[in-house]
């Protein structure tokens, strides 16, 4: 079963149609919406400050998400993907957004809507990333404008196949 605890007396809520893995963490003033999914050794941490997640969110395997004491919030918007190993630290991620594997947002960042942090990148804090945008690198740069495709070939693709895949978890 996933662990998922009170922190000084605040529970997580979570949404409806939502696959939590059995060894996800959940913890604290966590709010996440409908048709979500944490997956294997996500760890969501909200005793130090609150995460509001949306709708159709996916935390991938070994994500980390998490806050600073009376300090940073996080906020996840509806159609986000945050891959596999990412670190996403008090910041703000507007909707209809890929963090790729390995990516790392600090503090105070704010992620326009339609735009992908590649796989790697480091987000310093303080940074906009601009809607319907690529950052990539170290530290994070904006490198390229989002085509349509890209918005329906990757964003859309990858948060519509981790619902699908989530399925596969809830058939008896």
């Amino acid at each position: 079963m996933p662990l998922i605890l009170p922190v000084k007396g605040i529970y997580p809520t979570i949404g409806n149609n939502c696959f939590i893995a059995p060894n996800a963490t959940i913890v604290g003033d966590v709010e996440m919406g409908n048709e979500c999914s944490v997956w294997f050794n996500a760890v969501i941490r909200g005793d130090v400050n609150s995460i509001r997640m949306g709708n159709k969110v996916n935390i991938q395997d070994g994500a980390v998400i998490h806050c600073t004491y009376e300090k940073t919030k996080v906020f996840i918007g509806n159609n986000v993907s945050i891959g596999h190993n990412a670190i996403v630290h008090g910041c703000s991620i507007a909707n209809n957004v890929l963090v790729g594997m390995g990516a790392i947002l600090m503090d105070n960042v704010q992620v326009g809507s339609n735009s992908i942090i590649a796989a790697g990148a480091v987000v310093l804090e303080n940074t906009v990333v601009e809607a319907g945008c690529i950052y990539a690198g170290v530290p994070a740069k904006k490198v390229k404008t989002i085509s349509e495709e890209l918005i329906n070939g990757e964003i859309n693709r990858i948060a519509n196949n981790y619902l699908m895949y989530s399925s596969w978890f809830k058939e008896e």
